[in-house]
């Protein structure tokens, strides 16, 4: 009775024994770093679905590493990588751990038939302007003097669990996440301390100078207690807003984004995991990233949410980083990220995936 069916990827995993028993002459995935992690429920009912002719789209082929873009060709093309062994052994392997561009020439020549890239610059071409400005933060003296002793702190703990393998792993990334946070604010760590956060200091310089120029603005982070301090801020200073994170319901979502756009508020205060797709935000014409995230093809998804089709401004990206700490070393690594993509779509060098060694590394270098 039917020829078409739009679905969700929730509905695709509730109801998967209904849409696997199709046989579907065309399946097209939009998105489709959603099933990049082949483990879960999503990915394995995508996996199971039958049809004569697959069809992928997505603006991040590759977020993390190359097992990512295994399961979407998977999906796509099953065989032509061989398994997932074969493929760590000839590509992943070489590829991340060793740079090896031999191997990631033979990878670019299997996959290239199957791909088609199109930049927005090339399909978008009455689209605005895009603008990345980094404004480096200067912490006070007693900031970094408090960032330092955790520092020195969380080596201490890591060494003293050396040796624990995957449990050391998971300490190195739970004290980085310290750091980071640490680095956004004091209090984000020591609730109680009554130092003053340099970041939240130049936010506000930004914002009001934003807001007397009659701007508005999209602001993303990723710790929602970062969030709540902005919030207590704009709060005080009766700045209207809108906000949303991973708890927000999905009607009062909407709700949200739509009263943004129909402009009430001049900022939209977004955790970056929650808000980072599916949302068209183009009431905002500046875009403010609190803190750095591991991967910056997150950071640029969320950055779509003004940059895209119906903009009519030319939109600029702050990026707000605190210097001389690991905020820093990750913007270092948002280049190894984009290369390891580019490697692959555009035939550039690519880089390794981040190992433990580099984790540690990016603690005990001061």
């Amino acid at each position: 009775p039917f020829d078409l069916v739009v679905t969700s990827y929730g509905l695709l995993h509730q109801e998967a024994a209904l849409l696997t028993g199709v046989a579907w002459q065309t399946v097209v995935l939009d998105e489709a770093q959603a099933i990049k992690n082949s483990p879960t429920r999503r990915s394995q009912a995508a996996m199971h679905l039958q049809a004569q002719f697959r069809l992928i789209t997505t603006g991040t082929p590759i977020e993390n590493h190359l097992g990512e873009f295994f399961t979407l060709f998977h999906f796509i093309n099953p065989g032509l990588l061989g398994s997932r062994e074969r493929f760590n052994e000839r590509f992943a392997a070489p590829i991340e751990r060793h740079n090896d561009r031999e191997a990631g020439r033979r990878l670019k020549k299997l996959i290239q038939p199957f791909i088609l890239r199109r930049l927005k610059a090339q399909v978008l071409e009455e689209l605005p302007p895009r603008t990345e400005v980094l404004l480096e933060v200067e912490l006070s003296p007693e900031e970094t003097a408090f960032y330092e002793a955790l520092r020195r702190q969380a080596l201490e703990r890591i060494e003293t669990e050396a040796g624990a393998g995957g449990h050391q792993r998971m300490r190195i990334l739970a004290e980085i996440t310290r750091l980071r946070q640490a680095c956004c604010h004091p209090r984000l760590v020591l609730p109680e301390s009554a130092l003053p956060g340099a970041k939240l200091t130049l936010f506000a310089e930004v914002v009001g100078e934003l807001l007397d120029n009659g701007h508005k603005a999209l602001v993303f982070s990723q710790f929602v207690g970062h969030l709540a301090l902005i919030r207590a801020y704009l709060d005080e200073h009766a700045i209207p807003y809108r906000y949303l994170d991973g708890s927000t319901p999905a009607r009062e979502r909407q709700r949200q984004v739509e009263a943004f756009q129909a402009g009430q508020g001049d900022l939209f205060l977004i955790s970056l995991k929650a808000g980072g797709l599916g949302l068209n935000l183009t009431a905002a014409d500046y875009v403010i990233h609190m803190d750095p995230w591991w991967n910056p093809a997150v950071e640029d998804q969320a950055s779509d949410r003004a940059h895209r089709i119906g903009q009519q401004r030319p939109v600029t990206v702050y990026r707000l980083v605190a210097r001389n700490t690991i905020e820093e070393k990750i913007v270092r690594l948002h280049g190894e990220k984009r290369d390891l993509a580019d490697s692959l779509l555009e035939g550039t060098d690519a880089s390794g995936r981040i190992s433990a060694d580099d984790l540690l590394r990016l603690i005990r270098e001061p």
